[in-house]
C-alpha cells in the first residue's frame, strides 16, 4: 500500500531536511559531541589539580615578588617592580647568576660527552665495534649508582673526599709526597670547580643508561653494514650512533639545562658557609633560599625566584628551537 504525497514523512516534516532530523544524522551528531565529553571528563581532575598545585603557586609568587611580604606581615605592601630594581644592585645575585650560567654551559657539556662515551663503548664498542664490551650490564649498574643516592648524602661524601688533610681521599697522597694539600672547598679559585666535578659525577650515570637504552634501539644491522664498509669505532660513532641519538641528546641537553639552573642541594651542603667562600661557589637558588629563610625577605626572594623561573623557560625554549630539525627514521 502507497502513502499518499501529503503522508510521507517528508511531507510532513515540511520536505527533506527540515524538521525533526533523520536518525542516522542524529546518531552522528551525538557521536560528535561524546567524544569531547569523554575527554573533557578524563582531563577534568588532573587539569584542576595541576591549576591548583602548579599554576596557582607560581601565579602566587609573582604577586609576592611585586611585594615587601616577609613572611610575618598579614598584609603585605606593594611595591611595584622595586624587588627588581634592587637585583640590578646585588652584586651577591649577579655572582650567582654568572656561576649559573657556567653551569648552564659546562654541566650539560660535559655530562653528555662523558657518557655519550661511556654509553658507546657499553653497547658497541666490543668486538667489530659492533658488540658491548663484557660485562657491559654491571658497569651499567655500577654508573647508574650516584642516582640511588640522595643528593645531601653525595654532597656530605664528597665534603670527606675534599677535606684538606690527611683523612681526604685527594688531599692525602699529596700530602704522603711532601706537597701542599688543595683547598678543594676554601679555596675561591677552586671550590666552584669542585662543585662542578660533583655535579658531573652524579649525573653522568643516569645519562649513560638513557643513552645506552637509545643505542640499543638502533639496529645492529647498521652498525654491521657500516663495520664491514670499513668505519672504525670513531667513524661508527660520528656517522651511526650520534645521528640518531640527537633526538635523545637534544632532550638530555634541556634537563641539564634546567638542572643546572636549579642546583641547590650540592652547593647549601657541600660549600663552606652554604656558597662560599666569599660567595664564589653560590648560585641563584642559594640566594632565594638565603634571602626566604634567613633574611625573612619573601618578596625579594620571590623576585628572584621570576628571574630564575624565565632563564629556565627561555633556556628550554631556545634550545627546542635551535635542535628543531625532521625526524630521522630507521
Amino acid at each position: 500500500m502507497s502513502l499518499k504525497q501529503d503522508e510521507r514523512p517528508e511531507a510532513a516534516a515540511g520536505g527533506p531536511g527540515r524538521g525533526v532530523p533523520r536518525p542516522g544524522r542524529l546518531a552522528r551528531a551525538r557521536a560528535r559531541l561524546a567524544r569531547p565529553l569523554f575527554i573533557a571528563g578524563f582531563l577534568a581532575l588532573p587539569v584542576t589539580l595541576y591549576a591548583v598545585y602548579v599554576i596557582s603557586p607560581y601565579a602566587q609568587a609573582f604577586h609576592i615578588a611585586l611585594t615587601d611580604w616577609r613572611g610575618v606581615n598579614a598584609t603585605p605592601r606593594f611595591v611595584g617592580l622595586e624587588n627588581f630594581r634592587r637585583l640590578l644592585e646585588d652584586g651577591n645575585f649577579f655572582k650567582a647568576v654568572g656561576h649559573n650560567l657556567v653551569l648552564l654551559a659546562l654541566l650539560p657539556l660535559l655530562t653528555i660527552a662523558i657518557a655519550l662515551l661511556f654509553a658507546f663503548l657499553l653497547n658497541a664498542g666490543g668486538r667489530a665495534g659492533v658488540r658491548g664490551v663484557r660485562g657491559s650490564r654491571f658497569y651499567r649498574v655500577v654508573f647508574f649508582f650516584p642516582q640511588v643516592l640522595a643528593v645531601a648524602v653525595v654532597a656530605v661524601l664528597f665534603q670527606q673526599v675534599f677535606r684538606p688533610d690527611r683523612s681526604g681521599m685527594l688531599n692525602a697522597p699529596l700530602i704522603a709526597l711532601g706537597l701542599e694539600p688543595v683547598g678543594f672547598l676554601s679555596d675561591t679559585g677552586v671550590a666552584f670547580w669542585s662543585v662542578l666535578a660533583v655535579l658531573v659525577w652524579q649525573a653522568v650515570g643516569f645519562y649513560v643508561v638513557l643513552f645506552s637504552a637509545g643505542i640499543a634501539s638502533i639496529p645492529r644491522e647498521l652498525f654491521e653494514a657500516a663495520a664491514i664498509d670499513g668505519a672504525g669505532r670513531v667513524q661508527l660513532f660520528r656517522r651511526v650512533t650520534l645521528p640518531l641519538l640527537r633526538d635523545t641528546v637534544q632532550v638530555a641537553w634541556v634537563y641539564l639545562g634546567i638542572a643546572a639552573l636549579d642546583v641547590f642541594a650540592v652547593v647549601w651542603v657541600m660549600t663552606a658557609e652554604q656558597g662560599g667562600p666569599d660567595y664564589s661557589t653560590t648560585v641563584m637558588a642559594a640566594e632565594i633560599y638565603r634571602n626566604a629563610f634567613e633574611y625573612f625577605k619573601f618578596g625579594y626572594a620571590s623576585a628572584m625566584g621570576v628571574v630564575l623561573f624565565f632563564f629556565a623557560v627561555g633556556f628550554a625554549a631556545l634550545s627546542l628551537r635551535l635542535s628543531r630539525r625532521e625526524r630521522l627514521e630507521f
